[in-house]
């Protein structure tokens, strides 16, 4: 019998430890493309994580740009002509900039611009600004840009992971937004 029992006692840990091995998700070498609202990394290689007590410091401090990557959702292409049609309201971390779809594993040659433009116009062009990317919690989308704003060569680059969600929960302040312009909407203003 004690068998038995010893061999159940061992099954239960084995499955104990699979189980906190299956809450590590490992850092991919190259950008996530699929299921972007999954548990994330705890770790950017080249960029700081911050947790939202750290996050709520620099932007307090005023010593960063915020950088929101949440994708915006098109217009739906089906919808009757005279149709109104409204945006639903982004909310994120006062004073960010937000440059939506830019956090996709696969950007367009002129997403990638939108973006690139984007971080050029914040940072006044200085890559030594501290650039904090976010989006919501479980979003590969602010990895992927974090990650990518490291290989557009910006050295000074920090992860908020739990994004506007942690910030929420903080109950810090929230500020409605508007995307920063692409190159072709500005053209035509």
């Amino acid at each position: 019998m004690t068998g038995i029992i010893a061999r159940a006692s061992l099954a239960v840990m084995i499955l104990a430890g699979a189980a906190r091995a299956d809450e590590f998700v490992p850092e991919p070498s190259g950008y996530r493309t699929e299921n972007y609202r999954a548990p994330v990394p705890d770790r950017l290689a080249g960029a700081r994580v911050l947790s939202t007590k750290e996050a709520e410091a620099i932007w307090r401090a005023k010593t960063a740009v915020f950088v929101d990557v949440l994708p915006r959702p098109p217009r739906p292409p089906n919808l009757p002509a005279g149709t109104v049609w409204r945006d639903k309201p982004r909310f994120n971390i006062p004073g960010s900039i937000w440059l939506p779809d830019t956090g996709y594993g696969e950007l367009a040659p002129a997403t990638e611009d939108y973006l690139r433009q984007g971080l050029r116009r914040a940072t006044h062009d200085d890559r030594a600004t501290l650039l904090v990317v976010y989006c919501q919690s479980d979003c590969w989308m602010s990895w992927n840009a974090a990650k990518r704003a490291l290989s557009l060569g910006y050295g000074n680059v920090a992860w908020y992971p739990d994004g506007t969600d942690g910030w929420e929960q903080a109950n810090l302040p929230t500020s409605e937004a508007q995307p920063e312009p692409r190159p072709t909407e500005q053209s035509t203003k």
